[in-house]
């Protein structure tokens, strides 16, 4: 029972080893140049795929940009139509106010008092105490 490790070489192993052992290493030497330029191809794509994505990330802020502008300053033109309106806003705000007529003033004064009344009886019997309905078990009466 032997145990086999097969370890894996990258490309750039795996040429160096061709190389050094080149009456028995052709395959290694084509394999390793093969993987060398498969990684480098893969690195380049890559570097490709980050510069193509940070160009259309700046694009989307520029066009976030824009479209930040452009809310800005509707805010801007809402805010000087309220400041132009501000005069005859503070007109309207100091007329007078009709007030409440005083029967209905009087009414509810009345109606409060009730409630009072008979919220202070209610919590009044709940503060006595229940008689028992059991006898005492002392004698009431005093000894002489």
């Amino acid at each position: 029972m032997s145990s086999k490790t097969d370890a894996r070489l990258s490309p750039g192993q795996r040429l160096s080893r061709g190389l050094r052992y080149t009456a028995v290493g052709p395959v290694d030497v084509t394999r390793g140049t093969v993987g060398l330029s498969w990684q480098g191809a893969h690195s380049a794509v890559s570097g490709l795929r980050q510069r193509v994505e940070k160009s259309q990330l700046a694009k989307d802020l520029a066009r976030e940009f824009e479209d930040a502008q452009v809310a800005i300053a509707g805010e801007i033109a809402e805010a000087r139509e309220a400041l132009a309106n501000l005069p005859q806003t503070i007109a309207e705000a100091r007329q007078p106010k009709r007030r409440p007529r005083p029967l209905v003033l009087a009414v509810a004064g009345v109606a409060m008092i009730g409630v009072g009344g008979v919220v202070f009886s209610i919590v009044r019997r709940s503060m006595q105490p229940d008689p028992s309905p059991r006898p005492p078990s002392v004698e009431v009466t005093p000894k002489p």
